[in-house]
């Protein structure tokens, strides 16, 4: 067994605390992995605040997780000792049903087996990446390119794969006209790759204080959403919109800003469901989608595009210890863009 130190809830709503427990060993296909960074995703918030329900406790949160290989098990073939490496959202999959076989493990069927506060098959709950250690099946690790900086790289694994894969899927890029709901963790990576990927990309905020860092991302422009003349000003203006958005917010307002035929991608989740009028639909043929992370083929070709690309996430690096002052913050919209814990200062 593996001796692991970790900050966890010990219940619903609890600050984070020092925790310790054990991993198994590596079996014959696992890679035993000693974390360096986890990146704070606001899924952490709600799944710790039981937000979501179903919260199993002491609860280890962190899914955007970044370190080096210490161990591999006798047939890994892809990894070896002191590799850089990642782990995402999920760390197992039934591997047999269709998704799965088309390399989009996230929608697989009998459901991925999420990174932490989730029953594996023999009942046990996964505990994530705000821990020194985590034991996984080699597929289900990805390699993080060498001209990455480790702690950047952290929040790839989810809020870069998050808004990735819808523009990617919707074949967004130039000729397109990209509204982008929320500048926070994922809404600012949606700036950067629909940018990267050539789209006409605007900030669509309910802060001011964002216009700034909107353009300096490289948004054409910035939109207001408590300001309706402003909103009014862009009507039918946008061919997609990503709405990154996990609060409750004014849905018809957003629609009324998609083109005939347009359509608003969800990958922001609430812990309410956000009302909207059918109406809002049906009078000029839009669409309303969602979308989850992205599969183990489709995250690392974000990570090597990222890589190839600079596209990578503004970061803010605490020690470990501060991580109930980071959830705090992420609430209160005072980070710019994601908190990335440094797992080494764990004590």
């Amino acid at each position: 067994m593996i001796p692991v130190k970790s900050y966890a809830a010990m219940s619903a709503g609890a600050p984070l605390v020092p925790f310790s427990f054990e991993r198994c060993d590596p079996g014959p296909r696992d890679v035993a992995i000693e974390i360096l960074y986890c990146g704070i995703c606001h899924s952490d918030i709600h799944s710790v605040r039981d937000e979501w329900g179903r919260g199993h406790y002491p609860m280890v949160p962190g899914h955007e997780i970044v370190g080096r290989v210490s161990r591999i098990g006798k047939d890994v073939s892809r990894f070896k000792p002191g590799n850089l490496v990642g782990v995402g959202c999920f760390v197992d999959s039934c591997r047999s049903c269709p998704p799965c076989k088309d390399g989009q493990e996230n929608y697989c069927e009998h459901g991925p087996l999420f990174t932490y506060n989730a029953a594996d098959k023999n009942g046990e709950h996964t505990r994530g990446g705000y821990s020194s250690h985590i034991v996984v099946d080699e597929h289900y690790v990805l390699r993080i390119p060498n001209s990455l900086a480790a702690d950047r790289a952290a929040p790839l694994l989810c809020a870069g794969i998050t808004t990735y894969s819808p523009l990617k899927h919707w074949k967004i890029g130039r000729g397109h006209r990209l509204g982008v709901v929320g500048l926070g963790g994922l809404g600012h990576m949606a700036v950067k790759l629909g940018v990267a990927f050539g789209a006409d990309v605007a900030v669509l905020s309910t802060s001011p204080g964002k216009r700034a860092d909107a353009l300096g991302l490289g948004a054409k422009d910035f939109v207001l959403t408590t300001d309706h003349a402003e909103l009014g000003k862009r009507e039918g203006r946008f061919d997609f919109i990503v709405n990154t958005v996990s609060a409750s917010h004014n849905m018809d307002a957003l629609l009324n800003l998609l083109r005939r035929e347009g359509t608003m991608i969800l990958v922001g989740a609430p812990g309410e469901p956000v009302p909207f009028s059918p109406f809002s639909l049906i009078m000029a043929r839009k669409n309303m989608a969602g979308s989850l992370i992205g599969g183990i083929k489709e995250t690392q070709e974000m990570l090597d595009y990222c890589a190839k690309e600079a596209v990578l996430p503004e970061v803010e690096v605490l020690p470990v210890s501060r991580v109930n002052e980071a959830y705090e913050r992420v609430l209160r919209g005072d980070v710019r863009y994601r908190f990335v814990l440094d797992m080494k200062t764990l004590p």
